[in-house]
Order: structure tokens, then sequence, then C-alpha cells
């Protein structure tokens, strides 16, 4: 499962944390940048790349995006068709996003979670696979195939 990492300004300092977590757990990831501090970059330019990326194989490829407030990235991901990306806040949303609705990009807000919080995010969102439980499942899976619909209008 390839992740693909994007971050503007705000969120570049928790990314190569990030960078650092996911190398030392043996992920197999790509930073899409920002690669360097840049106060004036845009969120929409790193949200687009991450999300294209996952949108070249939507079943394996996963994303995480990293702002000041996440909202930006989230919505600029999200214009993209099959992308499913959420901000999460807690390792419960995380956890919840993945079960519930198959999320394939996260999305933190780095000014308003430490370091070490996001790392949790990230293991249980990166951990936590789509339900396979029968009665749970049809009923995700029944509102995923509504978004595709919505899509395709």
């Amino acid at each position: 499962m390839p992740i693909y990492l994007g971050a503007d300004h705000r969120g570049f300092q928790l990314k190569e944390t990030l960078k650092n977590y996911l190398k030392e757990q043996g992920y197999n990831f790509a930073d899409l940048g920002n690669n360097y501090y840049d106060e004036q970059d845009d969120y929409p330019d790193f949200a687009i790349k991450v999300a294209g990326k996952v949108c070249d194989d939507l079943e394996n490829n996963r994303g995480i995006l990293i702002c000041g407030s996440g909202a930006g990235m989230a919505i600029t991901a999200n214009k993209l068709k099959g992308i499913r990306a959420a901000l999460a806040c807690s390792e419960e949303m995380a956890g919840m996003f993945k079960d519930n609705d198959d999320v394939n990009i996260l999305v933190l807000a780095s000014d308003f979670i430490k370091p070490e919080q996001a790392l949790k995010i990230v293991e249980i969102w990166l951990k936590t696979p789509f339900s396979k439980e029968p009665s749970k499942n049809e009923n995700y899976q029944r509102r995923l195939d509504k978004i595709k619909e919505i899509e395709n209008q």
C-alpha cells in the first residue's frame, strides 16, 4: 500500500515527523511536497498531487495531507472522483473513518494536534481495515455506492 504525503508550510514540520515514523515502521511512502519550508506555498497544490496519486489506484493507494486547519486540504482532495478524505482529530475518529467509510486520504490539522497525537492517529488509520463484518459492511458499502452514484452525475 503506497502512502502519499503532502503538506503546506503550516503542516511541513508535522509531515517531516510523519516521514520518520513511516520509515521506522517500514511503510512504502512518497513525499509529494512541499520538500522545503515555503511560507508562500498553497495547500491546493499538494492536495491535488496526493489525491491524484490515490486516484491512480483507489483500491490500494492512500494519502495523508496536512495543513493548519485541515479543512482546505480535505475540501480540495474531495474534489477528485473517488476520493474520500476526512479530517481526524482523534484516534477514535481515524478508526471510525476507516471502518465505516473506507477513507482513503487522512487529513491532519497541524495547528490543533501535537505530533505524538498525530502519530497515534496515523497508526490507527493505517491499521484499521474497512469493516468486514457482514451486517455492518452491507450498510457501509451501500452508502459508499451512493457516493459513487453522486460522483457519476
